[in-house]
């Protein structure tokens, strides 16, 4: 562990671009007794970085105990050769975070480490649990101890409350997850056992992998990390599943059963990697087919189609293919900008695009230019953009989305905050324009969105009427209902969320009011 002090982690604010959305979590777990489970779920974390870089971590079981090392930083700054050395055993989970507002330091990151009597687990988490202040208070009241204030330690402390209730893991988390409200979907390690396990609504996206030759499996966030272990996609953990494996096989149950389907949308349109597949497609193609349908919905006559890197890509490809034109390189991306521990000026915050983005002045200067991005949130990027454009000698500035207009906060798992920070929810689009100084902007709208995307609607699971995603960022529709304590100075004055779903848990934890038939 680090020889630094929480107080240091903690008195100190990343430089980074506060301007994007950021998913929270890229979760990995792997179980194979004859190969380097450490090193596989190294590289397994490198393959997810883009899910979270402020701290990184890995619990390995070794058929005893679990191990477990974290700090803050980048996969490559937490882990030396010699760490991984250290790790040895048969299972492992890994790890990578995105620290939201008030949950920052050492103690947040993960796999979080708990003891249910004399078993050791560890657990990392991808999501957001929207009742953890109610049920951490409950367990409080029930004598359970806390060392954070994150929900991912509720999630492990209420799986200990339960097990040691049913004295079985399995029914421990089955019943933790009938309390659990939100998106999650999380792996579990004991010294000689692999969990994984997923929200009713499939909010947090999780896949099963086969490692070849029958020497393990392996689950993740995406399927870009099965890719680098070697493994092949079997299929997604199903809404409501648990899944063992361990010596005696890989076995199933269906803990909970499936709720209206709503995974999240924006998987698709900017966290994932382009290389990921979902329901048998590419994230890329998916982008790309998003490119063409916003060129159908808002053309432009232009000279050249450019794409803000990375996700902004592939959308430009289809919108310039769509059209017949140009599409070629405007902006080049610093590769090389980590997040830095160093106290931030307003001089700092204003360098931070261009510490990211340059402008290629050879292919911009004298062009009328569309420029494609995933998404606006404050608007004040796409506006640093824009001037770095037209300073760089673009006669025109066609900003295009290939997403809906973001107006409502996500409390599932992405760190939107509060609403007053969206542009969208207080700006008409031709205010933002305005603000951010293009000279025209379209958003992709919303059903053509979906026609982009996997149809989900026959899926098990899926309401009738709805798409099977996730769109509570661009329409207020929830698919879980959201406790007033948790979403209190979320939302702007008029703004009314509408609840899809009602609360499952009870108001009290008795193991008595759990079905038994859930097990």
């Amino acid at each position: 562990m680090s020889d630094r002090s929480m107080y240091e982690y903690e008195s100190c604010e990343a430089i980074e671009d506060e301007d994007v959305l950021h998913d929270e979590c890229g979760v990995f777990g792997i179980w194979a007794p004859a190969r380097d489970v450490a090193r596989m779920t190294y590289f397994a974390l490198h393959a997810l970085q883009h899910r979270g870089q402020e701290s990184a971590g890995i619990a390995v079981g070794d058929g005893s105990t679990v191990m477990v090392r974290k700090d803050l930083g980048l996969v490559t700054q937490v882990f030396s050769d010699s760490d991984l050395s250290a790790l040895p055993g048969k299972v492992a989970i890994g790890h990578v975070r995105y620290g939201t507002a008030g949950s920052k330091g050492w103690e947040s990151a993960q796999p979080h480490l708990s003891a249910i009597n004399d078993v050791i687990i560890a657990l990392a988490h991808n999501g957001t649990l929207v009742n953890f202040d109610q049920l951490r208070i409950e367990l409080i009241n029930m004598g359970v101890p806390f060392r954070t204030h994150t929900d991912s330690e509720v999630a492990a402390r209420l799986i200990g409350f339960f097990t040691e209730k049913k004295h079985q893991l399995r029914a421990g988390i089955a019943h933790a997850m009938a309390m659990m409200e939100g998106g999650y979907a999380m792996a579990l390690v004991r010294d000689n056992a692999l969990y994984a396990f997923r929200d009713p609504h499939g909010i947090r996206p999780l896949c099963l992998g086969k490692l070849a030759d029958d020497q393990g499996w392996v689950v993740a966030s995406e399927t870009c990390a099965l890719d680098i272990v070697g493994a092949e996609f079997v299929r997604d953990v199903n809404p409501g599943e648990i899944i063992r494996i361990s010596d005696d096989g890989i076995s199933s149950s269906q803990a909970l059963e499936t709720e209206a389907r709503a995974e999240c949308i924006f998987e698709h349109v900017y966290f994932a990697r382009p290389d990921s597949r979902f329901h048998g497609k590419s994230v890329y193609s998916m982008r790309y087919n998003m490119g063409r349908r916003l060129a159908q919905e808002a053309p432009a006559d232009v000279d050249l189609v450019i794409g803000v890197p990375d996700s902004g890509l592939p959308p430009a490809e289809g919108f310039a293919h769509e059209l017949g034109l140009p599409f070629g390189e405007g902006l080049i991306k610093n590769r090389y900008v980590a997040r830095t521990f160093i106290q931030p000026t307003q001089e700092l915050r204003e360098m931070g695009v261009r510490l990211k983005l340059n402008a290629l002045i050879d292919n911009v200067a004298g062009k009328r230019l569309v420029v494609v991005d995933d998404s606006i949130v404050r608007g004040t990027t796409s506006k640093q953009i824009v001037r770095m454009l037209k300073d760089a000698g673009a006669t025109e500035v066609h900003m295009r989305i290939n997403s809906p207009e973001v107006t409502w906060p996500c409390f599932y798992g992405i760190d939107t905050d509060t609403q007053d920070q969206l542009i969208s929810a207080s700006k008409s689009v031709e205010e933002i324009c305005e603000y951010i100084g293009a000279d025209s902007l379209a958003f992709l709208s919303p059903e053509g969105l979906r026609a982009c995307v996997p149809d989900l609607s026959g899926c098990a699971g899926c309401a009738a009427g709805r798409s099977g995603y996730c769109e509570a960022c661009f329409t207020g529709e929830y698919p879980v209902e959201i406790p007033a304590s948790f979403s209190k100075g979320k939302f702007l004055e008029g703004y009314t969320p509408r609840n899809l779903a009602t609360a499952r848990a009870a108001s009290k934890m008795h193991v008595d009011d759990v079905a038994e038939a859930n097990l």
